[in-house]
């Protein structure tokens, strides 16, 4: 490497360094609203295990033979049926759940409920199914069609069934890279129409469910908050905000090599109390697919009623930005995500930001107090020349101090793929710590970072080793 490229902390104009920020004074709000979110899961699963136990379920177990296997059918099947409700209230954008858990923490949980309350699910069938038809003697495939046609709800059961198995197919991560990202999330809804088909009929029909008034109260409850969550806050809300900031299209023009900028306007703009480094569900009602919204971060420290975002075009919803004339009318959901300033507690700052993941970096930077010198700006792309803002990056250098740090190139072979294969002779962790000093101090450093999940995995892992403290360490998740 030829330059120096972190310097020391520089003084400001009246010769002294820059205070550190002073911690966050919702930081205790935000601990209690964790606290609500995880009680609340905590006491609903707990009832769940609760309601078969009084079912009989244990006796049933010790029983043996194919009271077990029902016995494990139904406490499958009630699991599955919380998780698979929660998997909806979990991403309906409630504020319970997204002020005490985040976005990231959010998308992870996502993830990790649907695969077990898909598994589970599939559990629950075969062992129901083998219950029943062993003890007489029938095909199991002839008695789950005597289930499917005989038993209520169990058609809408079916239908709902197919489509979370559809689902769950088309988000492995060899299916995903072959579908369109507009393609992939219609196809994602539809796990909201296969959990309202496949759980009534438990509610209809299942011993535990219908146990006591208490127990069927639950359950109906659960199912309905499930939905109405989902059209208050991914519908109303929503169209509400729109109607009532009528954001539009005031400006589009390049920004690098295969991106593009958007400028809005709006009214009374200041009431979405949005802040660097958020991001806003977008519907651009420019033309045919504008029901499919897109998630982009805002490209600026927000200010009065205008907003920006900067977009990779990367898909068809993004290359029809560029096109979209100057009016277009925008539909809003958020401002969504906590990878903001209030996280911050340390005097210096050091953004790692790949792709368009560099756009909430940059915002926060304009943002946030820092003296010359003491905010490092890493950027890591294939092509430099499609780097997304490098004006504001410039102006940034110029009235700020703002030290960049462009990483172009292939990404590097071995464990620390975070980096280019032109610093590969590097160790990941002594890279870091010459571009960043003192990076192991409490204290001294901030880190943010934003970009693909393997990416930001693998950089993680290089800065926990070179000794940065985890609660240094601040970073969101934008892919599903």
């Amino acid at each position: 490497m030829a330059t120096s490229l972190a310097p020391p902390p520089h003084p400001d104009a009246a010769g002294q360094l820059s205070p550190p920020p002073v911690p966050p004074a919702d930081n205790r709000a935000r601990t209690w609203w964790n606290l609500a979110a995880i009680t609340t899961i905590w006491v609903t699963s707990l009832g769940v295990v609760a309601v078969w136990v009084a079912g009989g379920g244990v006796q049933d177990l010790l029983v043996g033979g194919n009271q077990s296997l029902r016995t494990l059918g139904r406490i499958t099947g009630l699991v599955s049926a919380n998780l698979l409700l929660y998997q909806v209230l979990l991403m309906a954008r409630i504020p319970l759940f997204e002020r005490g858990f985040g976005r990231d923490a959010l998308l992870r949980g996502h993830r990790l409920i649907g695969m077990w309350s898909f598994t589970l699910m599939m559990a629950h069938i075969v062992l129901l199914v083998l219950g029943y038809a062993l003890p007489v003697g029938m095909n199991p495939f002839v008695q789950l069609w005597d289930m499917i046609w005989t038993y209520p709800g169990m058609l809408l059961a079916t239908a709902g069934t197919a489509l979370i198995i559809l689902v769950m197919i088309t988000s492995a991560r060899r299916a995903r890279r072959r579908l369109r990202y507009e393609s992939w999330h219609l196809l994602h809804l539809y796990a909201y129409l296969g959990v309202g088909l496949a759980v009534p009929h438990m509610l209809w029909t299942g011993g535990d469910f219908l146990l006591s008034p208490v127990a069927t109260a639950y359950w109906w409850t659960l199912w309905a908050l499930a939905f109405a969550s989902v059209l208050v806050f991914r519908v109303a809300v929503p169209l509400l905000r729109s109607w009532r900031h009528r954001v539009r299209v005031t400006h589009v023009e390049p920004d690098g090599v295969g991106g593009v900028r958007v400028r809005m306007k709006g009214r009374r703009m200041r009431a979405l109390r949005v802040r660097a480094g958020q991001f806003f569900v977008f519907r651009f009602r420019s033309g045919p697919g504008w029901t499919r919204g897109h998630p982009y971060s805002v490209a600026s420290a927000p200010g009065g009623n205008t907003m920006e975002i900067a977009v990779r075009r990367i898909g068809d919803g993004t290359h029809a930005l560029a096109d979209m004339p100057v009016g277009t009318r925008v539909l809003l959901e958020g401002p969504y995500g906590g990878m903001t300033g209030e996280l911050r507690t340390g005097r210096r700052l050091l953004m790692i930001g790949a792709g368009a993941g560099i756009t909430p970096l940059i915002a926060l930077l304009g943002e946030q107090p820092y003296a010359p010198g003491e905010a490092v700006l890493l950027v890591r792309d294939h092509d430099p020349a499609a780097s997304l803002g490098l004006g504001d990056i410039a102006r940034l250098q110029r009235e700020r101090g703002l030290v960049h740090v462009p990483l172009p190139g292939p990404r590097a072979r071995g464990e620390s793929g975070w980096m280019p294969r032109t610093h590969e002779a590097w160790d990941g962790p002594t890279l870091l710590r010459y571009l960043a000093p003192g990076l192991d101090r409490p204290g001294e450093w901030d880190v943010y970072l934003c970009g693909p999940d393997p990416w930001m995995a693998s950089l993680t892992r290089d800065l926990v080793a070179a000794g940065l403290p985890r609660e240094a360490l601040h970073s969101e998740s934008f892919s599903i």
